[in-house]
């Protein structure tokens, strides 16, 4: 995969991958965002389609189940090894579909390859049957299971094709269930290849299936037919999805959108928090729902953080390469490109200033913006409390770490932050009061992502229930409880009356309180 037209074979045997029912479908085209060419084409499934997929999906899932955990996690490790071996190649396919930047589209690759060995080695360690304390001490005996939901519908957006598209489904399908994965349309292209490379390593067809098309359409149809629904995405579709997964009392988990802050203390080490800030602000164009969008600088340095910032920013190389000598790549659609124009243009109408970048490079491609940097940000603006979702950040000075901080906090969001100083303790407290899924310090977003091993999601309007660590994986689950009653039942006896059995419980119960271990 090393030009444009020596992919196309390749491109259309992925689409084979696709699970539709008989007949034809109509195609939907997927253009390449650095050049506006077609990609090539996806199948729209319908509902029938959606029908038959999770129909495959529940044939194939009790014995996917029965698989003993140690065959169903030498898998993914291959995985987590081949993801790495063949980087160059879904390097380029992420970087087609999304247009991101080299660097962006390897941290999908290496997030992916950590949470598939992550998962791989501890899952059955987060399913194992665990022995709990009986309703009577010696007469019962207690067992915790962890049962898979059965089948497991994603719907996932464009901007984490690789990330969103897989490593959910990754621990989805090592606690048992099988999985129907709709990505976005225009992203359909990557979901195929993992799902190809996991096949051929072993993994059976149907335990995971891929179903393209439009999200009203088969999206819609798939997240009434599954038993779990997982969807990120935008807060208005989120809460309908979490609504209807209430009415079908099925569970639900949703990532939605974020405002996210980053703070800058008067003692922090300002050249690394210019850094993080350009990180945090234009990772994948500003297209990454934990990426930065605010920035609160303490007075004092305001201006010569600021100055700093805007050089830094203005230097950054925008381009269209299947290489590493582009900084930031291009937008994904022409309707992100053209929300962040209204933002910032309804900014500048209202008073704001731009001091870097602020424009559209069609030199470049159809969909680059320049990393762009506003002042004078304020209420009333769009871009002041709604997400923009592109390579744009506001900055403004605060007095103190107090003022930070209630202003990090004043928007509806509150998926992930970012705090700058060089003294602990004070960072510790900063981080503590922002109500936030994640917060990191000397660090704008991928150390809280990448540890894998705790859990990472949105707090108030960004979501419900996280992924990764042992909460990632025991939410496709359902708990059950067996008890085994030995010798006597939890009942009168032996000819006790009622009232005899109640005066020898309330004693036995009284004294089990004093029993070490027992409490």
């Amino acid at each position: 995969m090393t030009a444009f037209r020596d992919r196309s074979a390749f491109l259309r045997l992925l689409v084979t991958e696709a699970t539709l029912g008989p007949g034809a479908r109509p195609a939907i085209p997927v253009r390449a965002p650095f050049t506006g060419e077609t990609l090539g084409e996806i199948p729209a499934a319908d509902l029938s389609d959606a029908e038959f997929a999770v129909g495959l999906a529940r044939i194939a899932q009790p014995a996917w189940a029965s698989t003993p955990p140690n065959k169903r996690a030498r898998i993914f490790l291959k995985f987590h090894g081949q993801i790495l071996d063949r980087q160059n190649e879904i390097m380029d396919l992420i970087q087609m579909e999304t247009g991101k930047a080299r660097a962006h589209a390897f941290e999908e690759v290496l997030d992916t390859a950590i949470v598939g060995r992550y998962y791989a080695l501890r899952a059955r360690k987060f399913l194992r049957t665990r022995r709990r304390k009986g309703a009577l001490p010696i007469l019962t005996k207690t067992w915790e299971e962890r049962v898979p939901v059965g089948v497991v519908g994603f719907v996932t957006p464009w901007n984490f094709p690789l990330t969103l598209g897989v490593t959910d489904a990754i621990a989805a399908v090592l606690a048992g269930n099988s999985v129907v994965l709709k990505p976005d349309p225009q992203t359909s292209l990557t979901a195929l290849w993992a799902v190809r490379l996991l096949r051929e390593l072993g993994l059976p067809r149907n335990v995971f299936q891929v179903l393209t098309g439009d999200g009203p359409v088969a999206g819609q149809a798939l997240l009434e037919l599954a038993d779990y629904v997982m969807f990120t995405g935008s807060n208005r579709v989120g809460k309908g999805i979490a609504a209807r997964a209430g009415e079908r009392l099925v569970g639900c988990s949703v990532e939605l959108g974020g405002k996210n802050p980053l703070i800058v203390l008067a003692d922090a080490d300002l050249e690394a928090a210019v850094e993080g800030a350009v990180r945090g602000c234009f990772v994948g164009a500003g297209q990454v729902c934990i990426s930065i969008e605010r920035v609160y600088v303490e007075e004092s340095v305001f201006a010569r953080y600021l100055g700093s910032f805007t050089e830094r920013t203005s230097r950054l190389k925008l381009g269209a390469a299947l290489d590493y000598s582009a900084e930031v790549g291009s937008l994904t659609t022409e309707a992100q490109i053209r929300k962040v124009e209204e933002h910032v243009a309804d900014a500048v109408a209202k008073g704001a200033k731009v001091v870097a970048g602020g424009r559209r490079r069609p030199d470049l491609g159809p969909l680059f913006y320049e990393p762009t940097i506003l002042i004078g940000v304020r209420s009333g603006m769009l871009l002041y409390n709604e997400e923009t979702f592109g390579p744009v950040v506001s900055v403004y000075p605060v007095a103190d770490e107090n003022e930070a901080v209630e202003r990090a906090n004043g928007t509806e969001f509150g998926l992930s932050a970012s705090v700058w100083t060089r003294n602990r303790r004070r960072a510790m407290r900063v981080a503590r009061s922002i109500r936030s899924g994640s917060v990191n310090v000397n660090e704008p977003y991928a150390a809280a992502w990448a540890s894998v091993d705790s859990p990472v999601g949105g707090m108030r309007q960004s979501g419900l229930h996280p992924r990764h660590g042992a909460e990632g994986i025991l939410k496709f689950t359902e708990p059950r409880t067996i008890a085994v009653e030995r010798w006597l039942p939890i009942a009168p006896s032996h000819g006790m009356t009622q009232q005899f059995w109640a005066r020898w419980m309330t004693r036995l119960v009284k004294a089990v309180r004093w029993l070490p271990g027992l409490r």
